[in-house]
C-alpha cells in the first residue's frame, strides 16, 4: 500500500483550511494551532500555489487571526528559521520595522554597538523591502555605514561574541530564505498579513542563558500579541515599546508608553518621560534634511516618500556622528531607545541611570571604534 507524499498532505490541508476560513464575515470559522502551522508550512516549502498562499493570507485577515493561529503560523517560521545560540550569555534581539522609516531618519540601526559597549550584546534583523512602506530600513542604514549586512547565523553570532565588536545585523534572506522568498506575493496582496506580526519573533540568535525581544508598535491591539509571540518563540523577556512609525525609540518630545515581561510572565505596562531623562527636542525624531531628493511609488499613498539611499546615507552620518558624541536629535534618540533597553535587562536601577550610562559611553568616542 503507498503512502500519501508529505506533499500531497500539506495540500489537502491548505484545501481543507481555506474552505473553512475563507467563507465570508459570519461563516468564517478559526483553525486550529497545528493547522495553521501545516497551512504555514505549505507556503513556506511551496507546496501551494501561490494563488492559495494569497487567500490564505487574506481569509485570516479578514475574519481576523486568532492568538492559536498566529502561534501556528509563527511556529512554521520558527521551525524554517535556521537559528543558532552565539558563545555569550545574554543576548538582545531588537526587531524594529520592517517595512522601515518614511517619515525621519532612523537612529535604532546604532542601538547595537551602544549596547554592546555597555556590556549587551545585540542582533538586529530584517529585510532590504517590504511592505507597505517600503522605507528606509537597518539592512540600508548599516550598509552605507560600512557595516556587513550579508552575514549568514553563524557569521553573525560570531560578531556578538566577539569582545571588540559585541553586536550585528542579520538579514531575513540569511536565516530565513523561504519567509524571505514570500516577499513579492506580500506586494501583491498589499495589505498587511499576519506575516508582517509574526516574522519579528523568528529569534534567529539566542544567548546560552537569556534572550530579550524588543520591537516597537503604534496601533493599542498589538503589545499584547507581540507579548504572546515572544513567550512563545522562547524569549525570556519582551519590551514593546510605542515608538515613532512602529519603531523602538519613543517619541523625543512627548510622554510615550512600553510594555514589558520578565521571566516569560504577563506584561505591565510603563510609563516614559523623555523631559525627566533630560531629552528636549521639538520634533518627534530625527527631522529628514530638507535637501533629500524626493520618491514615490506610483499609485501608492502609504509607500517611500524619500530617495531610499539617499536617506539611508543622511542616516548613517547623522549616526556616526552621535557615536562620536555629536549631541543632537540622533543622539538623544540613541540615549532614550537605549536607556529603555538597558534598564530592562537590569543593568541599571532606573532610566535616569540607565540615561547617564549611555550618554557617558556616547560622550567618550568608544562606541565608533564598533562600527569602524
Amino acid at each position: 500500500m503507498s503512502l500519501a507524499s508529505p506533499t500531497l498532505d500539506l495540500k489537502q490541508t491548505m484545501h481543507s483550511i481555506i474552505q473553512r476560513i475563507a467563507t465570508g464575515p459570519e461563516l468564517s470559522k478559526d483553525i486550529a494551532q497545528d493547522e495553521a502551522r501545516l497551512g504555514m508550512k505549505a507556503i513556506l516549502e511551496n507546496a501551494v500555489d501561490p494563488v492559495q498562499a494569497g487567500i490564505f493570507f487574506i481569509a485570516l485577515r479578514m475574519k481576523r487571526e486568532t492568538n492559536d493561529e498566529n502561534k501556528g503560523i509563527l511556529d512554521a517560521i520558527l521551525e524554517a528559521t535556521q537559528r543558532v545560540t552565539a558563545e555569550v550569555d545574554e543576548v538582545v534581539d531588537i526587531a524594529d520595522p520592517y517595512d522601515g522609516y518614511n517619515r525621519c531618519l532612523p537612529a535604532a540601526p546604532f542601538l547595537g554597538p551602544v549596547l554592546a559597549e555597555l556590556g549587551v550584546p545585540a542582533v538586529s534583523h530584517g529585510v532590504d523591502a517590504v511592505g507597505p512602506k517600503y522605507g528606509v530600513t537597518a539592512r540600508h542604514v548599516l550598509a552605507a555605514a560600512g557595516v556587513p549586512v550579508d552575514l549568514n547565523p553563524a557569521q553573525a553570532a560570531a560578531r556578538l561574541a566577539d569582545p571588540v565588536l559585541g553586536w550585528t545585523y542579520l538579514d531575513q534572506v540569511q536565516f530565513c530564505p523561504g519567509l524571505h522568498d514570500l516577499v513579492p506575493l506580500r506586494a501583491k496582496i498589499i495589505k498587511r498579513q499576519a506575516v508582517t506580526t509574526v516574522e519579528v519573533a523568528a529569534r534567529p540568535i539566542a544567548g546560552r542563558k537569556r534572550t530579550h525581544f524588543v520591537t516597537g508598535y503604534v496601533h493599542k491591539p498589538y503589545p499584547p500579541i507581540y507579548a504572546m509571540l515572544a513567550r512563545h518563540a522562547g524569549f525570556d523577556s519582551g519590551l514593546i515599546i510605542r515608538g515613532v512609525e512602529g519603531g523602538v525609540i519613543p517619541s523625543l518630545r512627548q510622554p510615550g508608553k512600553a510594555f514589558w515581561y520578565r521571566d516569560r510572565g504577563e506584561e505591565v505596562e510603563m510609563d516614559i518621560d523623555p523631559v525627566s531623562l533630560g531629552i528636549e527636542q521639538s520634533a518627534r525624531a530625527v527631522p529628514l534634511p530638507d535637501d533629500l531628493p524626493k520618491s514615490e511609488r506610483e499609485g501608492d499613498e502609504v509607500a517611500i516618500m524619500v530617495d531610499v539611499r539617499a536617506t539611508a546615507q543622511a542616516a548613517a552620518e547623522a549616526g556616526m556622528e552621535a557615536l562620536a558624541g555629536n549631541r543632537g536629535a540622533t543622539y538623544d534618540s540613541l540615549v532614550l531607545g537605549a536607556a529603555l533597553i538597558l534598564r530592562h535587562v537590569g543593568k541599571a536601577r532606573s532610566l535616569i541611570e540607565a540615561a547617564e550610562q549611555v550618554r557617558a559611553v556616547l560622550d567618550s568616542g568608544r562606541v565608533l571604534a564598533r562600527v569602524k
